[in-house]
C-alpha cells in the first residue's frame, strides 16, 4: 500500500525539530548579517536611484520631523558618473587601480620572500616571526598616526633624518607624488605580514619529498622555486591575492588617516571619494551610494573572472 505524502508544514516542523540546535546557532548570525550587511546594501542601492542629499532627506530637529523630499531618478546618477560628467570618477579609478596593483604586488613579493626566509632553519626564528607580524597586530589607525609623525614634513622623523645625513628633504604629505608613495609605503608595511603568514603556511604544506626528488634530479634553486614552490603555493596564492585586491581596493583607513585624500584630492581612491560625497559639503548621499554600487559591481566582476581564470589554469596544470 502506498504511503501518504507528508504535508509540507509537517515536514518543515520535523526538520526544525530535528535540527533545532543548528537553527538556534545560525539565527543570531543571520540577524546580525541582515542588520549590518543586507539592509544597508539594499538601502544603498535604493538611494543610488534617487537624488537624496543632506537637504532633502528626512531628519529630526528637536521634536519636529522634517519629511524626506528626495525623488526617484532611475539610473541618472550612474549615467552621470560613468559618462565622466562628475569630473572625478575616471581619475580616481585610474589611481585606485594603480594603488591596488602596486600594493598587492609588493605585498605578495615581499611576503613571499620573508616567508621563504622564515621557512628555513635559523636561530631565533620564532622571535623574527613575532616582530614581523607586529605591523599586522597593531590597529591600523594607530599605525597610520605613527606614520603621519614619521612623514610629517620638516618636523617629521624621516625628513629630520634625511636632513642630518645631508640629503634633501621631501614634502611627503604635501606634494601629490610623494603623498602617493607615502600611502603605498604605509599600506605595504601594514599588509606584508598577512601575506607572509599565509604564504608561510602554504610553504609548510608542500611535501618535502618533492624537494628531495628535485635535488636528486639535479634541479637548481631557481628550478625548485619555479617548478615546486610556485605550483605548491597556487591555492594559497590565488586566495590571498584575491583578498588582497578586495581589501586594498577598499582600503579606507590608510588614505583617510594618513593624507585625508590630499593634497588636493590626489590620493583619493574610489571609496574615500564616496565618503567625501556623503559627509562633506552638500552631503550627496545618492552619489556616494552610486559610487558604492559601482565599487561592489567591479569587485564582483573581478572576483568572478579571477576565480574562473584560476580554475582554468589549474585544470590545465
Amino acid at each position: 500500500m502506498a504511503t501518504e505524502a507528508i504535508p509540507k508544514h509537517q515536514r518543515f516542523r520535523t526538520v526544525v525539530g530535528r535540527h533545532w540546535y543548528a537553527w538556534a546557532m545560525i539565527t543570531p548570525v543571520v540577524v546580525v548579517l541582515a542588520v549590518l550587511v543586507i539592509y544597508p546594501l539594499f538601502r544603498g542601492l535604493y538611494l543610488s536611484l534617487t537624488d537624496a542629499t543632506g537637504a532633502n532627506i528626512g531628519h529630526d530637529i528637536g521634536v519636529n520631523h522634517i519629511p524626506a523630499t528626495y525623488k526617484w531618478v532611475g539610473f541618472k546618477n550612474y549615467v552621470n558618473i560613468l559618462s565622466g560628467n562628475d569630473g572625478t570618477f575616471y581619475g580616481r579609478l585610474v589611481w585606485t587601480l594603480e594603488w591596488t596593483a602596486v600594493c598587492v604586488f609588493l605585498h605578495y613579493v615581499l611576503g613571499l620572500g620573508l616567508a621563504m626566509l622564515l621557512n628555513r632553519p635559523m636561530r631565533f626564528r620564532s622571535a623574527y616571526r613575532m616582530f614581523l607580524i607586529l605591523p599586522w597586530a597593531v590597529p591600523s589607525f594607530v599605525s597610520a598616526f605613527a606614520w603621519r609623525l614619521i612623514l610629517n614634513g620638516d618636523a617629521g622623523v624621516l625628513d629630520t633624518f634625511l636632513h642630518k645625513i645631508g640629503l634633501p628633504t621631501v614634502n611627503w604629505l604635501g606634494d601629490p607624488w610623494p603623498a602617493k608613495i607615502s600611502v603605498i609605503m604605509v599600506n605595504v608595511w601594514l599588509g606584508v605580514p598577512f601575506m607572509m603568514v599565509a604564504i608561510l603556511g602554504g610553504l609548510q604544506a608542500i611535501p618535502a619529498d618533492l624537494y628531495e626528488a628535485a635535488d636528486i634530479d639535479g634541479a637548481t634553486a631557481w628550478q625548485r622555486f619555479r617548478h615546486v614552490t610556485l605550483p605548491g603555493l597556487r591555492p594559497v596564492s590565488g586566495t590571498v591575492i584575491l583578498l588582497g585586491v578586495i581589501w586594498t581596493f577598499n582600503q579606507f583607513n590608510v588614505i583617510f588617516l594618513v593624507t585625508a585624500g590630499g593634497p588636493g584630492g590626489a590620493t583619493n581612491i574610489l571609496v574615500t571619494q564616496a565618503y567625501n560625497l556623503a559627509f562633506n559639503g552638500v552631503q550627496n548621499f545618492s552619489g556616494a551610494a552610486t559610487y558604492g554600487a559601482i565599487i561592489l559591481s567591479m569587485l564582483v566582476v573581478f572576483s568572478s573572472v579571477y576565480r574562473r581564470v584560476l580554475r582554468r589554469s589549474g585544470e590545465g596544470i
